[in-house]
């Protein structure tokens, strides 16, 4: 599948295709975004990050430095999420998405997505924190390979301690097959 393919694709499993609501457009995040993101950033994080923070981080994807995405469903913006680049790994910034959606599937697109553009860009690993309280984001996580390597103390807002987990090995085809599973699983 094309990159192309992946950012242009519509979802038409069960969760995304009736009359009612329309199918999730996972596609590159642009500047445009900002304003739709916000209010899904300031319900979903503590501590959010302001609107220049993304600014900033999208000027990084034109560096080549970062790797961000937008899923929207009609004109609703869903969910949002990132890659930044350290050397051969690529470290996941954020998976959100808005609390009216979830439970739809939509995070595993975003970081389905994701996942593969660390896989096209060369990456050996993929590395993410998550609030240790967060049990449906380490399941699904878990189900994409990644492993708990360690804990960072208070790590969240100077209180929560996160959980660092690391999915090695993104360059093997068990990695690939793996997508691919979650992908079928979908359908």
């Amino acid at each position: 599948m094309s990159i192309l393919d992946r950012f242009i694709r519509t979802k038409t499993s069960d969760k995304f295709e009736n009359l009612d609501q329309p199918a999730l457009v996972i596609a590159p995040m642009r500047r445009a975004h900002i304003r739709s993101i916000m209010p899904i950033e300031q319900q979903v994080y503590p501590r959010p990050w302001t609107a220049q923070v993304f600014v900033e981080e999208l000027d990084q994807v034109r560096a080549g430095k970062r790797h961000y995405l937008v899923g929207t469903i009609a004109n609703e913006l869903v969910g949002y999420g990132g890659l930044l680049y350290v050397e051969q790994d690529a470290h996941v910034t954020n998976v959100a998405v808005h609390p009216l959606w979830r439970g739809r599937g939509i995070a595993t697109e975003l970081l389905l997505d994701l996942a593969w553009e660390a896989h096209r860009r060369g990456c050996n690993a993929m590395t993410l924190e998550v609030r240790h309280t967060n049990m449906s984001a380490q399941k699904l996580y878990e189900r994409f390979g990644f492993v708990p390597v360690g804990v960072r103390k208070k790590y969240y807002e100077n209180r929560d301690d996160a959980i660092v987990m690391w999915c090695a090995d993104v360059q093997q085809q068990e990695f690939s097959n793996r997508l691919r599973q979650i992908e079928r699983s979908r359908i």
